[in-house]
């Protein structure tokens, strides 16, 4: 592929990874009412079903966008913006409900704007965002699984504890990952930032070399 092949490519917006990552946002307000509407366990069963699902199209995503030569810019944002999205309102509607404490809630957001602000910077440099790591996904598969337990486990069940036991675990291994993915992501910023400095430093000491050189 050309190099005006591969910048094409990833300028287009109606590919099939980014259709599944735009059905996958539009998951979210459903998701929300399913939790906090009817509070029931019926309704709870219909938002672990659709956090399945939204767990299975991230994976078909990635998959389908390298199959088929699909990646692109909006691919990259849309892809960890709706991650973001389910978590965030995953966690949010945990909280109202008392199914899990607000200090979790704050520990998981704490990250979130940690990273906001690490974006910023980069933009501000003119970077775009970073490829989304190993450990990212882990915390993201981890987190995907323990909020469906977690939710199963508020109903006065035969499964209910055993639904406790391993949602918390998840839970807790999840917010791990997730945090030790947002220090290694913090990790390639820092060096990008590094590498500029020193190549303007280069450039300036250049530039003064050159002004201070005497006229042949």
């Amino acid at each position: 592929m050309t190099e005006q092949g591969g910048q094409d490519a990833a300028q287009r917006v109606l590919t099939i990874p980014n259709v599944i990552s735009f059905a996958r946002l539009a998951g979210v307000p459903v998701f929300l009412w399913l939790v906090l509407g009817p509070r029931s366990q019926a309704g709870d069963w219909w938002a672990v079903g659709l956090l399945f699902a939204a767990g299975l199209s991230d994976w078909l995503d990635g998959k389908i966008a390298r199959a088929l030569n699909q990646q692109s810019r909006l691919g990259q944002l849309l892809d960890p913006a709706a991650d973001r999205l389910y978590i965030l309102a995953t966690i949010m509607a945990l909280a109202i409900r008392a199914i899990i404490p607000w200090w979790l809630v704050g520990i998981l957001a704490a990250r979130e704007l940690l990273l906001a602000g690490v974006l910023v910077a980069l933009r501000g440099r003119g970077y775009g965002p970073l490829q989304v790591s190993f450990v990212g996904k882990a915390a993201t598969l981890s987190l995907f699984y323990a909020f469906p337990l977690l939710f199963l486990g508020s109903h006065q069940t035969t499964y209910a504890t055993a639904a406790r036991v391993f949602g918390w675990a998840f839970a807790l291994w999840g917010t791990g990952l997730y945090w030790w993915a947002a220090v290694l992501y913090v990790e390639q910023a820092r060096r990008l930032f590094a590498v500029d400095r020193a190549g303007s430093g280069t450039e300036a000491t250049a530039r003064s070399g050159a002004n201070g050189a005497a006229p042949d």
